[in-house]
């Protein structure tokens, strides 16, 4: 009678939660196993700033799925970034494009096919600004949050999917730890999406209370430009009404302060003018006042013109 194997040497994946329940691997498949190939690029342009930099670093250290790659040359012909994502075995690619070394721009790209978003970044602080009392394991798979906005119009429909797919951590993932300890929200206002990182505080054992939540950072503040159909490039699938360029900005500042200056002259010029056409009436009594002052000056000199 052959005899039972022991418990130890069965050969398998001790299911942790309901989606690692031995069930529902996909077909083909062994347990276990790496399932999901999501993995995002992450790279830069020359010319970027120390702060634009470390909001890069915090990004892909939220990002145990990404690759990072050395900083692009080019700032016209965006298509070499998906050679470098097929060459790097990326299907996504996050791009921190830097002009004038002050405006940011990122890029978010499905490779090779799209679609394609580009925002203007603003509002930016970096884990190293922000120094908040929140932390939380380094690799960790994060829950996003998404404001109920995001449903409401087709375009933000198509955002909502492209940053749950960029951002959620694949499970299983070899650089990955099987936790949930923060959350990564984005919330809608003014027609931007605004971007927080929050630790998930837990009461310790024997306490009562609820789950906290703690802020870690980074934070930023994400205009939508443009989006476009395919990966950097194709035609135009919605372009922002409301969007002002920086340039355009900082041009109507310099407008409204040549504008002050200007106006102070103009004012000067006024001035002047209406006070010559406009002269004071003279005063007997300042003749007489004058006259007298003139007599003695006179005698003055003339005693001084003697005495020499």
């Amino acid at each position: 009678m052959p005899k039972r194997p022991r418990p130890s040497a069965v050969v398998g994946v001790v299911p942790k939660s309901a989606d690692d329940a031995p069930g529902t691997s996909a077909p083909g498949t062994s347990e276990g196993a790496f399932k999901h190939n999501e993995k995002c690029l992450i790279l830069s342009t020359r010319g970027v700033t120390s702060r634009f930099r470390h909001l890069m670093t915090d990004v892909a250290d939220l990002l145990p799925h990404s690759k990072r790659d050395s900083k692009l040359d080019t700032k016209s012909d965006r298509n070499v970034l998906n050679e470098v994502a097929d060459m790097k075995s990326c299907n996504s690619v996050m791009f921190f494009e830097v002009r004038k070394k002050q405006d940011l721009y990122i890029w978010i790209a499905k490779s090779p096919a799209g679609p394609s978003v580009k925002f203007h970044v603003q509002n930016i602080h970096t884990m190293a600004e922000l120094k908040l009392s929140g932390n939380h394991l380094k690799g960790s798979r994060p829950v996003l949050s998404f404001h109920t906005a995001f449903d409401e119009q087709p375009h933000l429909q198509l955002l909502k999917e492209m940053l749950a797919q960029v951002f959620t951590t694949p499970r299983r993932h070899h650089k990955s730890k099987p936790f949930f300890d923060h959350v990564i929200s984005f919330a809608i206002a003014d027609g931007r999406i605004w971007m927080r990182n929050y630790q998930v505080v837990t009461p310790v054992k024997g306490e009562k209370g609820e789950d906290t939540l703690v802020e870690v950072g980074p934070r930023m503040c994400m205009n939508p430009i443009k989006i476009f159909e395919g990966s950097f490039g194709g035609s135009t699938l919605y372009e922002n009404p409301a969007y002002v360029s920086p340039n355009a900005v900082r041009s109507a500042l310099k407008k409204t302060v040549a504008g002050k200056y200007k106006a102070k002259v103009v004012s000067k010029v006024a001035h002047k003018a209406h006070v010559a056409a406009n002269p004071m009436p003279r005063s007997d009594i300042d003749e007489v006042f004058r006259a007298e002052g003139n007599v003695g000056d006179s005698d003055e000199y003339e005693e001084e013109g003697m005495s020499e």
